[in-house]
């Protein structure tokens, strides 16, 4: 029990000073994910309520295969990646291996079906009255489609803010990919396991108190902003 309170009276020693290397690594997760966390958004999105409401060929197919992806362990999609862009792979001259943008593709390819799957339920649940008042009004197809996402948001948000969990809670992709680089791809996560390979816990703790109070802040001011817009 000493050992645990020590550890973590020294860990938060070391996040109210600041410190640089927990600083750059912090910042370094924020980057990748972020950005993935955008992209992902602007393609899962679309695909979702296209999914949903468009007449496509195989549409429980899709849903089915969306579901399924979920499930994907990261290692495969490191492995995945790592065939394309290695020196031998097809897009090994761009030398994006042991990079930022190898990990950002890498967490692009985990979370778009997440995102894409939670807007199919998301914009399933949505009253199908909403659409056909607006059709009734005179809506064109885009103006439907902003109706229903409008009607939908809280739960597109939680997907959005659900795949940005996922990604900057993840580390076989970000290890395969960027190669816990020190300043460079070291993520929160990859700088805790390397830690406790070593056996130093002060900054591996640290980083984890990092990470969740940044999930749960996250998470509250997505609460607060529900519960404004419900009112």
């Amino acid at each position: 029990m000493s050992f645990f309170l020590e550890s973590f009276s020294a860990a938060l020693r070391l996040v109210g000073s600041l410190d640089p290397e927990l600083l750059t690594i912090v910042r370094v997760s924020l980057s990748v994910s972020c950005i993935a966390t955008v992209f992902a958004a602007l393609i899962g999105i679309p695909a979702g309520f296209a999914i949903a409401y468009g007449q496509l060929p195989g549409k429980r197919i899709l849903i089915t295969i969306l579901n399924t992806l979920l499930a994907l362990p990261t290692v495969v999609i490191g492995l995945f990646v790592y065939t394309f862009i290695s020196r031998r792979g097809i897009f090994g001259p761009l030398d994006l291996l042991y990079t930022q943008k190898a990990m950002i593709i890498g967490q692009f390819i985990l979370i778009v079906p997440l995102i894409a799957a939670l807007t199919v339920a998301a914009v399933s649940r949505v009253d199908e009255r909403y659409r056909k008042t607006a059709k009734t009004l005179g809506a064109d197809t885009w103006q439907t489609a902003l109706v229903v996402v409008r009607e939908g948001r809280f739960g597109i948000g939680a997907a959005v803010i659900s795949a940005f969990g996922r990604v900057i809670s993840e580390i076989g992709i970000s290890m395969m990919l960027g190669g816990n680089i020190k300043g460079f791809t070291r993520t929160m996560t990859t700088a805790m396991a390397l830690e406790y390979d070593k056996g130093s816990f002060t900054l591996a703790v640290a980083l984890g108190l990092v990470l969740m109070a940044l999930s749960l802040g996250m998470n509250v001011l997505f609460n607060l902003v529900q519960g404004r817009s419900a009112r």
